[in-house]
């Protein structure tokens, strides 16, 4: 039962993405053919302003179909993918990724709520740590970091980070009086630590800009994962390195069994894998397609041959193909182990 979630939390991921698609190619006059949730044999199909609107058999993502998107139709109807302009095709394509991205934010803000953000208040001190050695106590409010007003526990954690391993000073507030301290950061598990936890304070504001915040770092870690897949400089091997699906549905299961809010927080991460690697320019992949229509604009608006373009896609499809066959063999190993 527990896997059987898991699909259909990941599909609900797949079905976010393809809502993006749906949205930007109504919004942009695009005829919408059908809109289906699931895969394989219709179950049940209702017509709305001339989208079929579907439930499938296979309660597995789900797919929207455009009039002409395979570029057979691109200039015979009215309302077919090729009839558009670069821009409103450009958006439609990029909508997709664009929401997996908008649900990691979605996703993070209930986790951050639960977790509480950190105040400037410090809850503990760790024994042995720089914060310790210097007389720091908990019930201090830090107020300053190397004469930088801070009000939150993540904009000092950015101080330290920033300082490094350099000496650095803080202000605190220690009941009602004004203490200084010097205190030079440790690198623990590849951070700059002073061994510091804050209270922490259940804050929708505060969810919402943590949930940007880790967003925005998750992103910057993934595209410098990516950098360093193609360029080979991986601190492990690739079949350590990648997942794919056994080892997805093993990872939120794992998740599963430390709370639901666990699975939230893994979901968040997936879906902006999802939408990052779409955004990847290679065949068969969004990216690709909105790489395709860059060039286009700047031949003038001359269209590509949609054969040949279906033919790279066909080819990459069925790269992707052997990739994931490849990393799933590489999971049911690592599950056997």
């Amino acid at each position: 039962m527990r896997i059987i979630l898991i699909i259909l939390l990941f599909s609900l991921i797949v079905l976010f993405h393809e809502l993006g698609h749906f949205i930007f190619a109504k919004r942009s006059g695009i005829g919408v053919i059908e809109f289906a949730v699931g895969m394989g044999p219709k179950v049940f199909s209702i017509e709305r302003g001339g989208t079929a609107y579907s439930f499938r058999l296979i309660p597995i993502g789900g797919f929207v179909a455009m009039e002409g998107e395979d570029g057979a139709e691109a200039e015979v109807e009215e309302n077919s993918f090729g009839s558009k302009t670069v821009w409103q095709r450009m958006q439609t394509i990029a909508a997709g990724p664009i929401f997996n991205i908008i649900l990691t934010v979605i996703l993070l803000i209930p986790v951050f709520f639960y977790m509480g953000s950190p105040t400037n208040k410090i809850d503990s001190v760790m024994n042995n740590m720089p914060a310790y050695e210097v007389g720091i106590k908990a019930g201090d409010v830090i107020e300053k970091v190397n004469g930088k007003t801070v009000t939150n526990g993540t904009e000092v954690s950015e101080a330290i980070t920033a300082a490094g391993n350099k000496e650095m000073s803080i202000t605190l507030d220690r009941d009602g009086k004004t203490v200084e301290v010097k205190v030079t950061p440790k690198e623990q598990d590849g951070r700059n630590m002073v061994g510091i936890q804050y209270v922490m304070e259940k804050s929708i504001f505060g969810s919402i800009k943590r949930a940007f915040s880790a967003t925005y770092q998750m992103t910057v870690r993934m595209l410098q994962f990516i950098g360093q897949l193609f360029t080979g400089n991986l601190p492990m091997k690739v079949t350590e390195a990648v997942s794919g699906p056994v080892g997805v549905i093993s990872i939120v299961n794992d998740a599963s069994q430390a709370g639901a809010i666990n699975v939230v927080y893994v979901m968040a991460v997936i879906s902006l894998n999802l939408g990052i690697l779409n955004l990847l320019p290679i065949p068969a992949l969004d990216g690709f397609r909105i790489l395709m229509l860059i060039i286009e604009l700047l031949r003038g608006g001359k269209k590509f041959n949609p054969e040949k373009e279906g033919m790279v896609n066909f080819i990459g499809f069925m790269l992707l193909i052997g990739f994931t066959i490849f990393v799933t063999y590489n999971d049911v190993l690592k599950l056997i182990k």
